[in-house]
C-alpha cells in the first residue's frame, strides 16, 4: 500500500514523505489490517496531515481481491477519521488524469510525471508510493488544499444532500 504527503503553501506544493507500507511479511489479511492502521495512524501522528486523499475502490473481476481492497482502504480512512481529518476519494481514471492528461496512463507514467512535478532523484521500485502520492497530488489540483474552505468533506449522503438541494433532479 502506498501513501505521499505532500505539502502545500497557496500554489506551490512539494514531496514531504512517499513511501510503501510493506505487508508481504504478514500472512493472515487481519493482521495486514492491523498494520495498515498502525502504520496510516503513525504517519498522521508524524506529519498532521489536514486532509487524507485517497483513490476510491474500483471494479475489478476478482471480488475476493476487491473485498481486500475495500477493506485495507476503509482501515486507512478509519486511521484519518480517528484523528478527526477529513478524507477525498478519487476514481482512479480521475487520479491519472488530473496527474498526466490521460486517465488511461500506465502506473509507470504516472510515476515519471510525479517525478518531473515533485522533483526527485529516482522513481521508486514499488509505483505503489507513486500511486499514493498521485492521489495526494491529484487532491491538490482539485483545490483541496486546507485552505480552501469552499471544499467540504461529507460522512454520507445525507448530509450532502442537505448542504446541495439545488444539486438533486
Amino acid at each position: 500500500m502506498g501513501y505521499g504527503v505532500l505539502g502545500c503553501k497557496g500554489k506551490q506544493f512539494k514531496l514531504i514523505s512517499m513511501g510503501v507500507i510493506a505487508l508481504e511479511k504478514y500472512e493472515s489479511h487481519p493482521l495486514k489490517l492491523k498494520k495498515i492502521f498502525e502504520r496510516c495512524l503513525g504517519l498522521i501522528d508524524s506529519y498532521h496531515p489536514d486532509e487524507m486523499a485517497l483513490e476510491a475502490p474500483f471494479f475489478g473481476k476478482n471480488v475476493q481481491s476487491m473485498l481486500k481492497l475495500g477493506r485495507a482502504q476503509g482501515v486507512a480512512m478509519a486511521s484519518a477519521l480517528f484523528r478527526d481529518i477529513p478524507i477525498f476519494e478519487y476514481a482512479p481514471k480521475r487520479i491519472k488524469q488530473s496527474i498526466t492528461g490521460n486517465g488511461n496512463a500506465s502506473k509507470e507514467q504516472v510515476a515519471l510525471m510525479l517525478k518531473s512535478l515533485l522533483r526527485f532523484e529516482e522513481i521508486p521500485k514499488n509505483l505503489d508510493a507513486t500511486d499514493g502520492m498521485a492521489a495526494a497530488v491529484c487532491h491538490f489540483f482539485q483545490g483541496g488544499s486546507s485552505e480552501s474552505p469552499s471544499r467540504k468533506s461529507y460522512g454520507s449522503w445525507k448530509s450532502f444532500l442537505s448542504d446541495n438541494p439545488d444539486r438533486i433532479k
